[in-house]
């Protein structure tokens, strides 16, 4: 089984994560699809592309990745979406569509929990300077603490 992906996102930003993906899988433009909104654009004229774009994917199941939750991009992305065939997960990074991609042969819902963890796994607050040039505490046991 082999799911599409397909980013809807406020202009450049689906474009340019999906050139970001190509490069680092490069054989997946196929099963990969975007849309991006541009501002201005009426949501029937922004709805009619995203539905043409959606069918020329010509895949089984697609998934649907945008970036904000309420905006234009997911508004039109919700009224594509039948919850079978079909699944939207809004707040689209790098980490989330790669680990779609990477894990894009798998059942949708298996799909669906993969992206989830890949976006939250992926943000996270990074030291200032590189952990092995860290001072460490005097009674610190773990002298691998930054290896977690």
């Amino acid at each position: 089984m082999n799911n599409g992906i397909f980013i809807i996102a406020h202009a450049p930003l689906a474009t340019a994560l999906r050139q970001c993906a190509l490069h680092v899988f490069p054989d997946t433009a196929s099963s990969l699809a975007v849309l991006d909104v541009q501002p201005n654009t009426p949501v029937d004229e922004s709805l009619a592309t995203a539905r043409l774009t959606m069918a020329l994917l010509n895949t089984e199941r697609t998934l649907i990745l945008t970036d904000m939750f309420g905006a234009t991009p997911c508004n039109v992305a919700q009224k594509l979406v039948d919850g079978v065939n079909s699944r939207l997960v809004a707040g689209v990074n790098l980490p989330m569509l790669l680990r779609a991609i990477t894990y894009r042969n798998e059942t949708m819902e298996a799909l669906v929990a993969r992206v989830l963890a890949g976006g939250t796994q992926g943000v996270m607050q990074v030291a200032v300077t590189a952990p092995q040039n860290q001072q460490r505490k005097q009674n610190d046991q773990n002298h691998d603490h930054h290896q977690q």
